[in-house]
């Protein structure tokens, strides 16, 4: 099967197209600056140069139009009729508590989306922006949301619930949600074909670290915790947001300051984390390379930073009573040396040993812990996109033999 996975943003869309009995993206590629007159389409077949287009994309209907078009293109595509496209997968940030699987677009689907698009108003209306063009231009194509939500949402209470009066929980849906979740899923079941068990004998921590950072405690294959909650602010530190904090903290910066909800909004989804606290970049790269340079307040940020992923592999071991593997992911957990190191150094006693010589020379997906380390420290290359797929590949054929059983 060919799945069309899309990424749909306010602004832009990141897609792939899978073959998913191969496992292979035969094009990717990312539409920018929908809405503007030189809007940018960047496109890559596999195996192939990158190619850019400008042109004028005003809205998401022309732009899935536009992706459609370079993918059937003579020179640049790799198809030869929109028909080869099996069906259309999309990473969709917030199911609320209505979905804890991913899920055929239905009717009844889109009015639950909807719904819950107070609980992420800057990206469940962009994703029901994406499923609706492509419905429009692929109308008989199965469509299939999947979550980022979705594999966290059976923590037990003690672990989604906030210490506020339950009647707000009841009456607004406050809770720890979590995101990431189609990465920390995908990498805790490569972490476990990698060890040799089944994923349900395994206590895993993934470290989802990118711009965005969260991790999760896994115990025997299910989300039991994880840092991100109730929106994706809570947890470690970021490249622009602050993470953990005290709530009053806020409050006390809001009347010193003279600051607007929105204004306070801003501020901690936009203006802290690396960047807040470095005055340099939000970019782990550019924040080691001053820290080298010997920069006191990038040295702050980044001993910040590993801090809070040391402090959770931690809390996260306590609460699955011990572990079996911490899974570096994202970005940032793939490349940076200097964050591996100091979150895995002086944790012996917890059985974390790093193989440094490994730790320098990682390939693909590898194990960058010591011989002799009881809690195996994996390198693992995130790759939602093929959950997408596959997730979509499965609710589709199920469907298909539906179809099937009830035409006899």
């Amino acid at each position: 099967m060919k799945v069309l996975v899309l990424n749909c943003g306010s602004s832009s869309i990141k897609y792939q197209f899978i073959d998913t009995e191969t496992s292979v993206s035969l094009a990717k590629g990312m539409v920018e600056r929908i809405g503007m007159s030189s809007a940018v389409l960047t496109h890559q077949p596999y195996e192939k140069e990158k190619i850019k287009i400008v042109g004028e994309i005003l809205d998401h209907s022309i732009a899935i139009e536009y992706v459609i078009a370079v993918l059937l293109s003579k020179n640049h595509g790799v198809i030869k009729d929109k028909n080869e496209i099996d069906a259309v997968g999309h990473r969709i940030v917030h199911g609320g508590e209505t979905f804890s699987d991913s899920a055929l677009i239905t009717p009844q689907v889109m009015e639950a989306l909807k719904d819950n698009i107070e609980l992420a108003p800057l990206h469940n209306p962009s994703n029901i922006k994406g499923i609706q063009a492509a419905k429009e231009h692929l109308p008989d194509i199965p469509q299939v949301g999947v979550f980022d939500t979705a594999f966290h949402i059976k923590m037990p209470p003690h672990a989604y619930l906030y210490g506020i009066p339950y009647e707000l929980y009841k009456k607004y849906k406050i809770r720890r949600y979590g995101f990431h979740g189609t990465s920390h899923r995908y990498v805790s079941q490569r972490a476990a074909l990698m060890l040799g068990k089944p994923l349900e004998e395994l206590k895993i921590i993934t470290a989802h670290l990118g711009n965005g950072c969260s991790m999760a405690a896994i115990d025997h294959g299910k989300s039991i915790d994880t840092t991100m909650g109730f929106t994706p602010l809570e947890g470690l530190l970021m490249g622009t947001r602050s993470g953990d904090m005290d709530p009053s903290v806020i409050l006390y910066i809001m009347a010193k300051e003279g600051l607007s909800l929105s204004e306070a909004n801003t501020l901690l989804n936009k203006h802290s984390g690396l960047i807040g606290i470095s005055g340099e970049s939000s970019d782990m790269r550019e924040i080691e390379e001053a820290v080298q340079e010997g920069n006191k307040k990038a040295k702050y940020a980044f001993d910040l930073f590993t801090y809070r992923i040391k402090k959770y592999v931690g809390a996260f071991t306590a609460a699955m009573g011990g572990v079996d593997a911490l899974v570096f992911t994202g970005g940032i957990g793939e490349n940076s040396v200097m964050v591996r190191h100091d979150v895995c150094s002086n944790m012996d006693f917890l059985g974390i040993k790093l193989d440094e010589e490994a730790n320098h020379n990682v390939v693909n997906e590898c194990f960058i812990s010591t011989a002799d380390s009881k809690v195996k420290i994996l390198r693992i290359p995130t790759n939602e996109e093929l959950v997408i797929a596959l997730d979509t590949k499965q609710i589709v054929s199920e469907l298909q033999k539906q179809k099937e059983a009830a035409s006899f």
